[in-house]
């Protein structure tokens, strides 16, 4: 198969990979959330969240993760060169991470599906932002490969990941000042 052809399946599946992946943990927002409703609202709500979780889980996110590996580590056969370079390390450090965060994702599908009121919906909202860090790392790292130097690329996503944070408790703030008017 032609190198531009495995390249563009690549970059395919890591964005509907990242698609499933932010989408999940946002469902796992509103599972917990709806767990905390009254009846007849909190059934109907978290029949349809599970349905979505596992449609979501099972037909996208799970084979994209899938299919980036392969065209990934195809692309890797084909230029093994870039096995030699030390942002391409760095990158695959990422994808470890990506995977055990995917991996934590099926185990909460499986935890929120039997006791969801115990996960904290302010939890998944940050980790929601988890993907979000690693995204912006990784690009950065394929586009500018060594032209960023190491500091100021660590001190970039460590600044990206505090920015989430602050969002996402800024929100929790406004929301629960919403609430109490």
């Amino acid at each position: 198969m032609d190198y531009n052809v495995i390249k563009a399946l690549h970059i395919i599946f890591v964005v509907t990979w990242f698609a499933g992946l932010f989408y999940m943990f946002r469902l796992f927002v509103y599972h917990t959330e709806a767990a905390l409703k009254p009846e007849p609202s909190r059934s109907i709500l978290m029949d349809q969240y599970r349905l979505m979780e596992k449609r979501l889980w099972y037909g996208i996110t799970w084979p994209s993760a899938i299919l980036t590996l392969i065209f990934g580590t195809w692309l890797l056969i084909v230029q093994p060169i870039w096995l030699t370079q030390p942002w391409m390390h760095l990158k695959l450090f990422f994808i470890v991470l990506l995977m055990m965060y995917q991996f934590y994702g099926q185990s909460l599908l499986k935890k929120i599906n039997l006791q969801p009121e115990r996960i904290s919906s302010f939890k998944m909202r940050l980790m929601n932002e988890a993907p979000t860090v690693i995204l912006i790392a990784v690009v950065f790292l394929v586009v500018m490969k060594e032209a960023v130097s190491w500091i100021w690329g660590t001190l970039g996503i460590l600044g990206i990941g505090t920015l989430l944070t602050i969002a996402v408790y800024a929100y929790k703030k406004r929301r629960a000042k919403n609430e109490k008017d």
